[in-house]
């Protein structure tokens, strides 16, 4: 298991086009990958269930990962939410 904490700062947080964007590169992985805000957890391959989050502007976010490509599947979505989602 791999996880990393990241700051959403996109204008929008994690609503539809930004979350449309997330779960879709987060399903080109074979790992199960999560979002945890809080208690919350979440699987980040689920548009509901990232949506359900309310994420905004300012969140901090954990993104998990677990399975053989977890660490590239944490990085990769770290880094799309650092670049605020090609924005």
């Amino acid at each position: 298991m791999f996880s990393k904490e990241v700051v959403v700062m996109n204008q929008v947080g994690l609503r539809a086009r930004p979350a449309t964007f997330f779960t879709q590169k987060a399903n080109e992985f074979k790992c199960s990958v999560w979002i945890q805000k809080d208690e919350r957890k979440v699987n980040a391959k689920s548009l509901l269930g990232v949506l359900s989050l309310g994420i905004i502007k300012g969140t901090n976010i954990t993104i998990v990962a677990d399975g053989e490509d977890e660490e590239s599947a944490v990085e990769t979505l770290c880094e799309l939410i650092s670049h605020d989602f090609a924005e």
